[in-house]
C-alpha cells in the first residue's frame, strides 16, 4: 500500500481521486512498478516524500511496462 501511494503521488493524484481508482487499476500499477521500487529504492524508508523523491530521481531508468503504466494513469485523470 506504501509504494502505491508513492506511485500516486509520484503522478500528482490528489485524494480524491486516489479514492476513485478502481482495485484492478491499483493491482496494475503494483505489478507493472514493483520491480522498478525494489531495484531503483531498495534503501528508501517509505514515508516523508524520501520514496517519491527517489522514484522521481531515477525516473529515467524506469521500466517501460511502470513509465508506461503511470503515463496511461495520468492521462486518463481529469484535469485538477
Amino acid at each position: 500500500m506504501r509504494f502505491l501511494i508513492s506511485a500516486l503521488l509520484l503522478l500528482g493524484v490528489s485524494g480524491a481521486h486516489a479514492q476513485e481508482l478502481t482495485r484492478q487499476q491499483m493491482r496494475e500499477i503494483r505489478t507493472a512498478c514493483e520491480a522498478d521500487v525494489r531495484s531503483l529504492c531498495s534503501g528508501i524508508q517509505p514515508g516523508g516524500g524520501r520514496l517519491l523523491q527517489c522514484l522521481q530521481a531515477n525516473a529515467a531508468n524506469m521500466s517501460p511496462s511502470c513509465a508506461n503504466k503511470l503515463l496511461e494513469l495520468q492521462a486518463s485523470r481529469p484535469p485538477q
